[in-house]
């Protein structure tokens, strides 16, 4: 059995919202989607994105096909405002920009909380003064006209907060391992609820120190197997080849540990994998410690 590291994953509280989006087809569907949680980059404050799963058309409000979307953001407690207000507007681009322009698309609020945001101001305005409300399926939306017909959205979107940065290390012998046991952590992950991955099989791992600290976080340079030989504080073991890195960001910190715990049995017995770590700075980051031997008692 793969060798489990004694240490722990770093995670911390995250702004984060749950969009249910549907369209005709699979094509027009799979666009948004992706599109839409295609670029990871809350790391220099902005908003990330994944898919959380598809459905069917009997789970959906207006019996298409559709998707769970979740959109996650940096949380500061000593500027809440701030926080939501930046949130807001990163989560607006990534709405008009990567679902209102797919044709056939609609967006229903998927997440309870007391916290809403408000579409009107930074979505409905897409209309141009034109944009109305009307009651849908028992719901409060914004028709926006457009082009190719009207786009739909729920007026108010729940915003909460939820776990983000869990994540595994899969120290490998080679590529080809890697990206197996990477496909076999996904496809685990994928059967929890209220969990998202999005990085999907991570082929970089940061730090929170830089030398060049305009860029933002830089390569995890301790755990590059090509510096190795270069560097004299290497943490490459001997023998592994290719360190992917999976990052799970969560509704509630169970549905993260869970996620993790998923993934943890997926990857123990392929071939290649020499051990299973986690990325933590110590615990400057975040205030979550999830202990990867604790996930398997």
């Amino acid at each position: 059995m793969t060798k489990i590291d004694d240490t722990f994953a770093e995670a911390f509280d995250g702004l984060f919202t749950r969009l249910l989006v549907t369209a005709r087809d699979g094509k027009r569907l799979r666009r948004a989607a992706y599109g839409s949680t295609a670029l990871p980059s809350v790391v220099i404050g902005r908003v990330e994105g994944g898919v959380e799963r598809f459905l069917n058309r009997d789970e959906t409000p207006d019996g298409r096909i559709g998707a769970l979307l979740q959109f996650w953001g940096l949380h500061n407690p000593l500027r809440v405002k701030e926080s939501l207000d930046l949130f807001y507007r990163e989560l607006s681009y990534r709405i008009r920009q990567g679902i209102l322009v797919v044709p056939s698309t609609t967006v229903f609020n998927a997440l309870e909380s007391d916290e809403k945001l408000d579409m009107m101001l930074r979505v409905g305005h897409c209309g141009d003064g034109y944009e109305s409300e009307e009651d849908y399926l028992g719901r409060r939306m914004i028709r926006i006209p457009l082009m190719m017909g009207d786009f739909l959205i729920e007026r108010h979107v729940g915003v909460g907060m939820g776990v983000a940065g869990g994540n595994l290390w899969l120290l490998c012998r080679n590529e080809h391992a890697a990206l197996r046991a990477g496909g076999k952590a996904i496809a685990a992950i994928s059967t929890v609820q209220g969990v998202v991955t999005p990085f999907d099989i991570c082929s970089a791992g940061s730090k929170p120190e830089t030398r060049f600290p305009e860029v933002g976080p830089t390569t995890n340079h301790y755990y590059c197997p090509t510096l190795r030989k270069r560097i004299p504080d290497s943490r490459v073991p001997e023998g592994v080849n290719s360190i992917p890195e999976i990052v799970v960001n969560g509704a509630t910190l169970e549905a993260v540990k869970s996620a993790m715990r998923a993934a943890i049995h997926a990857v123990e017995d392929i071939p290649g994998v020499v051990r299973i770590s986690a990325g933590n700075y110590g615990g400057r980051l975040g205030g979550h410690r999830i202990y990867l031997r604790e996930l398997l008692t």
